[in-house]
C-alpha cells in the first residue's frame, strides 16, 4: 500500500487536467452497494479503477477526467462496460 502523502505523487484531490481513455502518450499512467452510498465514495479513485477505466474509455473512444472519485469511477466503469461489452457474463 502506498502512502497517500508521498510528495512525488500529484495531489489527487485537486484537478490535474489529465484525462483517461484518449491517445496514449504515457501508458504508465462491481460494487455490491450503490456508489452514492459508499462511505469512502468521495475519495480519489483507486489505482486499479484508474487503470481499468483508462482501458474502457480508450476502447469506447471516450476521454474522461482523471480526477474522479471512487464512486464516480465505479459508475463510469459500469456504464463503459455496458458500452464495450466487457464484464458481461457468458
Amino acid at each position: 500500500m502506498t502512502d497517500t502523502n508521498d510528495s512525488t505523487e500529484p495531489n489527487e484531490t485537486e484537478p490535474t487536467g489529465e484525462t483517461l481513455g484518449g491517445d496514449r502518450p504515457d501508458p504508465s499512467t462491481s460494487a455490491s452497494k450503490d456508489p452514492s452510498d459508499w462511505v469512502t465514495g468521495d475519495e480519489p479513485m483507486t489505482g486499479p479503477q484508474r487503470s481499468y477505466l483508462d482501458t474502457l474509455a480508450h476502447e469506447a473512444g471516450e476521454t474522461l477526467s482523471a480526477d474522479l472519485t471512487k464512486a464516480e469511477a465505479s459508475e463510469q466503469i459500469d456504464r463503459l462496460q455496458q458500452e464495450t461489452g466487457r464484464g458481461q457474463q457468458s
